[in-house]
């Protein structure tokens, strides 16, 4: 098999484990929803799953079109950084349990968590999707879509996803009401 086709395969492998998450989250904000959660930021939802959708579709897109190479120094060190950011985002969901989504949901009454990855970053899940978007088209040398993921995730992370649950975190603190970081990006 070709390393093109081995890097479709990574990529039809990486939108499955794209759907377990939808229905992860599915399930979880029905169980938020039950428990009087609140959803905030809406707004951002639309662009970030057309956001990560596009990732999915151009790393193909580009090896195929623009003939890119694997090259193997680059190519082994992006697939290890793909694996070790799925494996932080997985932490990231066993550690929020019922509490993770796609979604911003604040469920009243829950504790902070400050557990797992929770105990050194505040918002560990962005930094798998960071790492992700940047190793997972540099597999297979893909590198105009990892350039132009990296600066459009960047705006949609750090000017609306991250205020949105900051704000959400804050408004449910300073109610007494408190709720851990529930959410990790969209995923088609």
């Amino acid at each position: 098999m070709s390393s093109v086709a081995w890097f479709d395969l990574l990529v039809a492998l990486t939108a499955l484990e794209r759907l377990a998450e939808l229905v992860v989250s599915a399930r979880n904000a029905r169980w938020s929803v039950a428990r009087g959660g609140v959803e905030s930021g809406r707004g951002h939802f639309p662009p970030m799953v057309a956001l990560h959708t596009g990732l999915l579709l151009a790393c193909v897109l580009e090896v195929h079109v623009a003939d890119r190479p694997f090259v193997p120094w680059l190519g082994w060190v992006a697939l290890a950084l793909v694996i070790g950011s799925q494996a932080l985002r997985w932490w990231c969901i066993a550690t929020l349990g019922p509490r993770w989504n796609t979604r911003v949901i604040v469920v009243p009454g829950l504790p902070l968590v400050s557990t797992g990855p929770y105990r050194w970053i505040p918002h560990p899940n962005y930094v798998a999707v960071v790492v992700e978007g940047i190793a997972l088209p540099l597999v297979h040398t893909a590198w105009v879509t990892a350039l132009a993921f990296t600066v459009l995730n960047a705006v949609l992370l750090l000017g609306f996803r991250i205020p949105a649950e900051e704000r959400a975190l804050r408004a449910a603190t300073a109610t007494g009401v408190a709720d851990g970081p529930t959410t990790a990006p969209a995923r088609p």
